[in-house]
């Protein structure tokens, strides 16, 4: 799956961006018609430690997803997301089978 991945008020290092990938690849087990998935990385300006921030958007035929995370990590808010997108998907394919 083509993953586009941003990065917003910092630069995200290869390892990051890396384990995105490979979490996001997971989703493709549980929908395989999926097109694409935009990631944004954003760092909040505020000194909360929770001030990172997950957002993807998963582009299915005839419908997207978004989630949106604020954790104190990258990596808690991108496993958190991936979560959710995982039980959104797995709706939409049981969704779809209870119309065949």
């Amino acid at each position: 799956m083509k993953v586009n991945t941003q990065s917003v008020n910092f630069n995200a290092d290869q390892k990051l961006l890396d384990f995105v990938q490979k979490r996001m690849d997971k989703l493709d087990t549980f929908y395989d018609k999926i097109i694409k998935a935009d990631v944004f990385l954003k760092l909040d300006n505020t000194s909360d430690k929770e001030n990172k921030i997950f957002e993807a958007r998963v582009s299915v035929p005839g419908d997207s997803f978004v989630v949106k995370k604020q954790c104190k990590s990258f990596e808690e808010g991108t496993d958190v997301a991936i979560a959710s997108l995982e039980r959104q998907l797995k709706k939409r394919k049981e969704k779809l089978r209870a119309h065949l």
